[in-house]
């Protein structure tokens, strides 16, 4: 109990009981080493590609709010796959399968043959548009930057379940990180 007093918040708050804030020697270190782990990170549900920027009558330029609720949904997804790890800053390898459901006007033995693998969905989204959804998502939490993908494979295929998945593997290489004067 008296310990209990010891790290309360002169104010009686307790919510900040364990609140640390960090010093330049504690900051936490980019993961620069090429032994870290695969990462998988997988969005559930229908994916959503990224959507066209809009523009209002007044010139503000937003993104559409179905890509921007599906870009916080892979974010948070991308946080649970990360574990507190801190985010990769050499150069990766992004292989992202695009699963999609075949549409329900379809017969049965179409529907099957989707399923094994014997038709590929060609229907618009492209699959560069949700690539892009998929790695706005993960900036910033599994790498550092998007521009660290250097290798990039995207499959979009018909499945029962639909979803994104999404593996980055660091690869045994150093990054440029000079700029041209």
């Amino acid at each position: 109990m008296e310990r209990r007093k010891e790290k309360a918040a002169p104010g009686g708050g307790g919510q900040l009981e364990n609140f640390r804030p960090c010093s330049s020697a504690s900051t936490p270190h980019i993961a620069t080493s090429t032994t870290a782990s695969a990462v998988t990170i997988v969005i559930g549900g229908e994916p959503v590609a990224k959507g066209r920027p809009r523009a209002t009558r007044r010139g503000f330029v937003y993104t559409p709010a179905k890509t921007r609720k599906y870009e916080a949904h892979g974010r948070l997804a991308a946080q649970i796959a990360m574990t507190g790890r801190v985010p990769i800053a050499v150069p990766v390898r992004a292989e992202v399968m695009i699963d999609l459901v075949p549409p329900a006007s379809w017969s049965n033995k179409r529907r099957d043959a989707a399923l094994r693998g014997d038709i590929r969905p060609t229907t618009r989204p492209d699959a560069d548009n949700y690539v892009k959804a998929a790695l706005d998502a993960v900036n910033a939490i599994v790498v550092t930057d998007d521009s660290l993908v250097v290798d990039l494979v995207a499959t979009k295929r018909y499945a029962a379940v639909p979803q994104l998945t999404i593996v980055i593997t660091p690869l045994p290489a150093l990054a440029a990180r000079g700029r041209a004067a």
